[in-house]
């Protein structure tokens, strides 16, 4: 069974980093590689142009099966591809994809969460069967758990106030792997006092970023995702 400690970069610090956007190789810092500001994966399963620029406080954080995308101003994305492993393949054989995506991440990705923030509560999900051929999107609260919290002095609210942290989760399988897209809906907590929008279009705006940044993944052997 797969072993994941998935979106808690840079926040537990794992693995290596590198101001973006640079030229970087394994030996400079990263388990991947950086070239023409493109991030690739180790063992090439997936490339992806770097969503964050270096005059912005850009950063990558990775691991083996993690990249962690961050700068100072609206940005924490994650992407994570795990082989799929033959207890996972017959789950997913077994289950059924949509089943099987809402079963991976109940057990393989919000323990994780529930972990390192207490009173995690997934807010939503829901499946799209055409955008990557079945993708499940879970739109997740955290309390504590913001990527922006430790600048906290810099924004604009209360500070005896508790920041709730909402991320958006895009599950799919591409490529015998599963892939993980995680991003941080920044605004909720460094605008917080005129972000004024409801849980639905919160989800919905999380939920264009996630398709945006997943149909910029390239993946062999698989075509782009499609706007859904």
């Amino acid at each position: 069974m797969l072993s994941l400690r998935l979106f808690l970069l840079p926040l537990l610090v794992l693995g290596a980093t590198v101001s973006a956007v640079g030229q970087a190789a394994p030996d400079q810092g990263l388990y991947g590689n950086v070239e023409d500001a493109v991030y690739t994966a180790p063992n090439e399963r997936f490339r992806v142009t770097v969503p964050v620029l270096g005059g912005l406080g850009g950063k990558i954080f990775d691991t083996e099966n993690v990249v962690t995308f961050s700068d100072d101003v609206s940005t924490y994305v994650s992407i994570a591809c795990f082989p799929l492993d033959r207890s996972s393949r017959w789950e997913r054989d077994t289950r059924g994809l949509r089943d099987f995506l809402a079963y991976f991440f109940a057990v393989h990705v919000a323990p994780n969460f529930e972990e390192r923030f207490p009173g995690t509560t997934n807010e939503a999900s829901d499946y799209s069967p055409d955008f990557r051929a079945g993708s499940l999107f879970v739109y997740t609260l955290l309390p504590g758990g913001s990527a922006f919290d430790a600048r906290r002095s810099g924004l604009d609210l209360p500070s005896a106030e508790p920041l709730v942290a909402k991320r958006g989760n895009l599950l799919f399988v591409a490529n015998e792997c599963i892939f993980i897209v995680s991003a941080e809906l920044a605004e909720r907590v460094t605008q917080r006092s005129v972000f004024h929008t409801t849980p639905q279009e919160e989800n919905l705006l999380l939920r264009h970023r996630l398709i945006d940044l997943a149909n910029h993944l390239q993946i062999p052997g698989t075509a782009p995702g499609r706007r859904h």
